[in-house]
């Protein structure tokens, strides 16, 4: 990776991050020495990038500072493209209208070459006969997902067996063509995964959780970290 690509890519990570990150962090990330990274803090802070932090410690950038444009290769808005012809066609309308958004603003920012590499795509989601289709509103659950709202459904397993559940949702996972809605289960006190497809009478609840050490997103990764 070339100094300007690198400095850009640091700049990006950093707005991305919610701590101070550290130079033997950034150095790990794009493989190169600490020493390395110093320099390059430094190179961007002499121009004018406001990030703040000492050696040691870690850096943190002022998430108000306005990038230039973005810059795309060819290989990334062709996996932007099928990205959201994936979520178009496997998702519901309301999402599929966000990703639609998503892509005119991307496009918007696109010089002339690279919007000629728009006609030269040759990589493709179809809609497929296989999808699976589920009663509960998409939309919804993940709102429930991101807003931390309990919510509760009847599930129905393979064998058609029911039960109530109440559940913190936490994630929304694809394993095409089958959707999986990833919580903590209040019955089960531990994880658990749910195919939209068997879900029932899906209801939002009034309360809120908050994150709990050993109930949280991050902690529902781990435990799925080798399958879902």
């Amino acid at each position: 990776m070339r100094k300007a690509e690198r400095l850009n890519e640091i700049v990006h990570y950093l707005r991305r991050m919610h701590q101070a990150i550290t130079a033997d962090t950034l150095a790990d990330t794009f493989e190169v020495s600490s020493r390395t990274i110093y320099r390059d803090i430094q190179d961007l802070i002499n121009a004018g990038t406001p990030i703040t932090g000492e050696a040691g410690v870690g850096y943190i950038i002022n998430k108000q500072y306005h990038l230039p444009p973005i810059m795309f290769d060819a290989d990334e808005i062709e996996a932007i493209a099928l990205g959201i012809s994936m979520v178009s066609n496997w998702t519901d309308e309301a999402f599929a209208q966000k990703a639609k958004s998503a892509y005119f603003k991307i496009q918007a920012t696109l010089t002339a070459p690279m919007l000629h590499e728009l006609t030269q795509i040759s990589t493709f989601s179809a809609p497929s006969r296989y999808k699976i289709p589920w009663k509960v509103n998409f939309t919804e659950v993940r709102e429930c997902i991101r807003r931390k709202k309990y919510v509760s459904f009847t599930y129905y397993d393979l064998e058609e067996h029911q039960t109530e559940r109440t559940i913190r949702p936490l994630a929304l996972v694809s394993f095409s063509p089958v959707w999986l809605l990833g919580g903590w289960c209040e019955l089960r006190q531990d994880f658990r995964n749910f195919r939209l497809d068997r879900i029932k009478h899906f209801t939002q609840l009034n309360s809120c959780f908050r994150d709990e050490k050993g109930k949280t997103l991050v902690d529902y990764l781990k435990t799925s970290s080798d399958g879902v």
